[in-house]
C-alpha cells in the first residue's frame, strides 16, 4: 500500500468531510455558483482550516469568474495547488550527525510518548541503533511506558528513579550514545503545560546540558501537537517556541477526527515544517509528512486512486 492509500485510509474522517463533501456539492449536476462555493467555505471551516478557508474560496471565486473553473475536477485541482503551496516543504527529519539527538517536547496528552515509540520503530526499521532517554522523572509510569516500547521496538533506554534530575538523565543518555556509537537519540521530556514557567525553564536546562555533552545537540527539537486541539494547539506551539528552539512538528491523532485541516492552520501560524503525522496507536502508524500526498488524501473522493 502506497503513502496515498495509507493516508486516505487513516484520514478517513477528514477525507469524508472534504473530499466526499466536494462530491456532494456537485451531486446531480449542480452548476458552480457563489452559493455552492459559500457552502464549500463552510465545509472547509468545519475541517479546521481557519481563515485559510475564506482565502481558498475567494481564490476559487476569482478563477470561476475568469472562466478557469468548469466543475468539480477543476475545483479539486485548484484547491490542491493552493494547499500544497501552503504547506511548504515538510519532510522527515534528516539525520545530520551521529548520534543525531532529537529532543521531543509537548503537553500532557499530546501523544508524545507514543510518537517517541513510533520514531524508535521507524528508525530501527531503517537499520539505525536507537537510544531513548526517559527524562520524564515526574511520573514513574512515563519511564515504564517507554521501557515497554523500547523492548517492542528494539531500542535501548536510559532511565533513573522517579524524582531524579531530568537534565542529568539527558546528559547520561547523550553520553552513552556518543560512547557506544548509537545513530539516533530520542530524548523524552515531561509533558508540560506551556503556562508552567518552572517546567519550561527546566526544558531549556535540558537543552543546555545536552549541548554541553555533545556540541551542536540537540540537532532537532520536535514539538508534538494533538491535531484535534485546533486553536489551542496553535497557542501551545507559540509558547513552546518561545522557550526552546523548535525545529519541526509532529501532528498526532489525525485518524480520529474530521478536523485534519488543522495541519494547515498549525503550519501557517507557527511557520515550522511538519515532519510527521500520527495516524493511529500502533508503532508503525506514523508517516513522514509529504504535502502532496496529504493534500491528495484529504481531497480525494471515496473511489479515487493515487495521482499519477
Amino acid at each position: 500500500m502506497g503513502l496515498f492509500d495509507r493516508l486516505k485510509k487513516s484520514l478517513t474522517k477528514t477525507r469524508t468531510a472534504i473530499g466526499d463533501g466536494i462530491s456532494g456539492l456537485f451531486r446531480g449536476g449542480r452548476a458552480m455558483d457563489d452559493a455552492l462555493l459559500d457552502e464549500l467555505e463552510e465545509m472547509l471551516y468545519g475541517s479546521d482550516l481557519g481563515p485559510l478557508a475564506s482565502e481558498l474560496v475567494d481564490d476559487l471565486k476569482r478563477k470561476h469568474k475568469r472562466g478557469e473553473l468548469k466543475g468539480e475536477d477543476d475545483v479539486r485541482a485548484a484547491l490542491r495547488e493552493r494547499l500544497v503551496a501552503e504547506l511548504g516543504a515538510g519532510g522527515e527529519i534528516e539525520l545530520a550527525a551521529k548520534p543525531h539527538v532529537i529532543l521531543v517536547v509537548g503537553v500532557n496528552g499530546s501523544g508524545k510518548t507514543t510518537t517517541i515509540a513510533k520514531l524508535s520503530q521507524r528508525f530501527g526499521d531503517a537499520g539505525k541503533r536507537v537510544l531513548i532517554g526517559a527524562c520524564d522523572t515526574f511520573r514513574a509510569a512515563a519511564a515504564d511506558q517507554l521501557e515497554v516500547w523500547a523492548g517492542r521496538t528494539g531500542a535501548a533506554i536510559v532511565r533513573k528513579d522517579e524524582g531524579a534530575d531530568p537534565a542529568a538523565v539527558a546528559f547520561d543518555t547523550v553520553d552513552r550514545a556518543a560512547r557506544e556509537d548509537f545513530d539516533v537519540v530520542l530524548v523524552d521530556t515531561a509533558g508540560r503545560l506551556h503556562t508552567q514557567t518552572n517546567l519550561m525553564a527546566e526544558l531549556e536546562k535540558i537543552r543546555r546540558v545536552i549541548g554541553k555533552r555533545l556540541e551542536g545537540a540537540p540537532h532537532s527539537v520536535l514539538l508534538v501537537l494533538d491535531g484535534t486541539n485546533g486553536q489551542n494547539a496553535i497557542a501551545q506551539a507559540k509558547l513552546f517556541t518561545q522557550s526552546v528552539e523548535v525545529t519541526g512538528l509532529a501532528v498526532t491523532k489525525l485518524d480520529g477526527t474530521a478536523r485534519g485541516g488543522a495541519v494547515f492552520s498549525i503550519h501557517r501560524e507557527i511557520g515550522l515544517p511538519v515532519r510527521y503525522l500520527g495516524t493511529g496507536e500502533q508503532a508503525d502508524l506514523i508517516e513522514a509528512f509529504e504535502p502532496g500526498a496529504f493534500a491528495d488524501a484529504i481531497l480525494a473522493s471515496a473511489g479515487a486512486t493515487e495521482r499519477g
